[in-house]
């Protein structure tokens, strides 16, 4: 892993995660190489409808407002969804393949696992923000998915793709999703991981929690819950409470959907990287820096400033004004504090 990444590049600092015709190219290659003369229309046509949605342009949407779960995070994320398709038929026989009609439903779910944040402008009309949606996005999407794919020719995949997509979320019981191939549990398996690894690899990972994931949260109802009149529970009182309880998080959670619920399919990464994994060496690498920050207390070390990818230029101070006045309606309220580690990323 290159000590001079930059803040909009993939972990090998080879590929421009804020830009959809880079990341299509590189999975373009991954497609071609793994799945030799098979065509790539369709997914050429997905990313071209996943940049439409995500900027503003798609008929009927607002464009991406979320300023954690931006476009960079999906591109982000559907490369090393690619990557993992890609090392995952290297590893096994033919008959445990995914093939490439599988492997194209997978990475169209990847491109729009995080389209039910984006607001429709005649359904959302009474929503301000695509965060409001967090705690049920997952199923937003698989929404998007039911509608979208028949539009690109891919009607026989609505099924799967609508249940594989909750992988990337809290809203089902994963244990409980039940599909007929077992290699249509792989694809959700390789899609969470993806999901997990690709963002909490991001150079700038523990910047965005603190400014932009703990945002998201106060909207969506995570940071502070209101199970009663004037009652709140709060989970997090700040987006520095949210990086001193993500170790925890870090340990207890995010281990054990990559290794358990999640059956360790990021070790497929290996194959293309000579027996390593650069993801999985960037995600110590952040959580090591920020174990220094909370033993030091020198938050000045966390100074990157990455930019933002998003469809409406007013997004961030829209955002942080909905934050200003949620966290207001709070004071004086009665207040108790909840340790669940709950981060759905």
């Amino acid at each position: 892993m290159s000590q001079d990444r930059r803040n909009d590049y993939d972990v090998t600092n080879t590929v421009q995660v804020s830009e959809p015709v880079s990341v299509r190219n590189a999975v373009h290659e991954l497609f071609a190489e793994t799945f030799p003369g098979m065509s790539f229309d369709k997914l050429w046509l997905a990313f071209y409808d996943f940049e439409r949605l995500f900027t503003g342009r798609y008929p009927g949407y607002k464009g991406c407002d979320t300023t954690y779960h931006d476009m960079q995070h999906t591109l982000d994320m559907t490369l090393a969804l690619a990557r993992l398709v890609s090392g995952y038929e290297r590893s096994v026989e033919p008959p445990d393949r995914l093939g490439a009609a599988r492997a194209q439903m997978a990475i169209v779910t990847s491109l729009f696992h995080d389209s039910g944040y984006i607001r429709h402008e005649a359904r959302d009309k009474d929503f301000t923000n695509g965060a409001e949606f967090t705690l049920y996005h997952v199923s937003r999407s698989a929404d998007f998915l039911r509608r979208y794919l028949p539009e690109l020719g891919l009607a026989k995949d609505v099924g799967i793709a609508s249940m594989i997509v909750h992988f990337t979320g809290y809203e089902l019981d994963l244990d409980k999703i039940e599909l007929d191939d077992p290699r249509d549990i792989i694809c959700g398996h390789l899609i969470g991981t993806a999901d997990m690894i690709a963002q909490m690899a991001d150079r700038c990972y523990l910047e965005k929690c603190r400014d932009r994931l703990y945002n998201e949260f106060v909207v969506g109802g995570v940071a502070v819950e209101n199970p009663g009149p004037g009652e709140y529970v709060v989970r997090y009182k700040s987006g520095k409470d949210l990086l001193k309880k993500t170790p925890a998080f870090y340990q207890h959670v995010m281990r054990d959907r990559l290794n358990s619920k999640f059956n360790r399919v990021y070790r497929y990464m290996e194959v293309l990287y000579d027996g390593k994994n650069p993801y999985i060496d960037a995600i110590r690498s952040n959580i090591t820096h920020l174990v220094r920050i909370l033993e030091t207390g020198d938050w000045s070390l966390l100074r990157r400033k990455p930019a933002y990818y998003l469809g409406i230029a007013a997004a961030v101070h829209d955002i942080e004004k909905l934050v200003a006045a949620q966290l207001a309606a709070f004071k004086g309220a009665k207040i108790r504090p909840d340790d669940t580690l709950l981060m759905p990323v």
